[in-house]
């Protein structure tokens, strides 16, 4: 049972493998079940942190494989995504591009100041990743997007920002970090009330 939140985090190792082939391959339905295979990715990056918690087996060492195989899920996902969509990707690219560099930046200031990778889990971009996810949805079944594109975008600019606020105030790694607003706290070291649904 202990290994369970484990092999949650494993099977987006490979789901981010069949994506690309059913991108590239383009077998019958291969749409639709690029958007099961999405979905299914994202029902295990939830129950992963809630399994682990309800267990008592959340560590620092699952919370750091977990952001680490989500980047490599989603790179894959949307790499494949935008190589059957490169048409609307060209028109859309500055604004791509942008949350590519805040992705890139939030990374480059952790490894920096911590000589770590980032996992602080905030709320903000988990709910950035749901709305990445319909975006991804939506451009994955009708090669555009305009309402899921533009809140993924507002979304994905402002949880990224918060995250290199996170990093930049915080001045000891670590992870679970619901807000920027809970970090004076952290730095305390003054309990605070965590989500049990979001936070270890």
């Amino acid at each position: 049972m202990k290994k369970i939140p484990f092999l949650l985090i494993y099977s987006r190792i490979l789901i981010g493998f069949l994506i690309p082939a059913f991108a590239i391959l383009k077998p019958e339905s291969y749409r639709l079940t690029i958007v099961l295979l999405m979905s299914v990715g994202l029902i295990t990056d939830i129950f992963d942190g809630i399994i682990a918690r309800r267990l008592n087996v959340s560590s620092e060492k699952l919370r750091v494989w977990d952001s680490n195989v989500d980047q490599f899920f989603w790179l894959a996902t949307i790499a494949s995504i935008f190589y059957m969509n490169k048409e609307f990707i060209k028109e859309k690219i500055l604004w791509v591009a942008i949350i590519i560099l805040l992705e890139l930046f939030c990374y480059l200031i952790s490894y920096w100041k911590f000589k770590k990778s980032i996992a602080t889990h905030s709320i903000l971009a988990k709910f950035w990743t749901v709305s990445l996810l319909a975006f991804l949805i939506d451009l994955t079944m009708n090669s555009k997007s305009y309402i899921p594109f533009l809140i993924c975008i507002i979304l994905g600019v402002i949880s990224r920002i918060e995250i290199i606020l996170i990093i930049k105030a915080l001045k000891k790694w670590t992870t679970d970090i619901p807000s920027i607003f809970v970090v004076s706290k952290i730095n305390k070291g003054i309990p605070f009330k965590k989500n049990k649904l979001f936070n270890s």
